[in-house]
């Protein structure tokens, strides 16, 4: 007896027989600035901006939009470097204010920017391993 599909679960097949995509891996790949799928070709042709191909596989990557989840996850992650250390060295050390004026806010600053690109990347390399392009809509 032949069993009736509706639009709606016709729709839904194609999506259900992609093969899963290996997350971890492709987290790890993102977080070296590489491509989630191949993890030769370099996924970002600037500092954030994101190719609209991997060079070396194809892989489509410039619809994934990560948008405000890498600098929040960048500022958590400095934020819980940076704020321990300023209490550690106060604590013990005691430096004058005007070093601790000038060291704290530069070393944020560049933990920042050096972390943000790759933060990016992993959350790139996760988006994709996900299948999420970051227009998702709810409801």
């Amino acid at each position: 007896m032949p069993i009736e599909t509706t639009t709606a679960v016709a729709a839904a097949v194609p999506a259900a027989i992609h093969p899963p995509r290996p997350v971890l891996a492709s987290v790890l790949r993102g977080l070296r600035r590489r491509c989630p799928h191949c993890g030769v070709g370099r996924s970002f042709m600037g500092y954030l901006k994101l190719q609209a191909e991997c060079p070396h596989c194809g892989e489509p990557l410039g619809h994934i939009r990560a948008d405000d989840f890498p600098p929040y996850i960048t500022i958590l992650i400095v934020g819980h470097i940076v704020v321990p250390t300023v209490l550690l060295v106060e604590q013990n050390l005691a430096p004058p204010m005007a070093v601790q004026m000038l060291l704290w806010p530069g070393l944020t600053i560049a933990l920042t920017l050096a972390g943000l690109p790759l933060v990016k990347g992993a959350v790139v390399g996760l988006m994709w391993a996900l299948r999420l392009r970051g227009d998702e809509q709810q409801g």
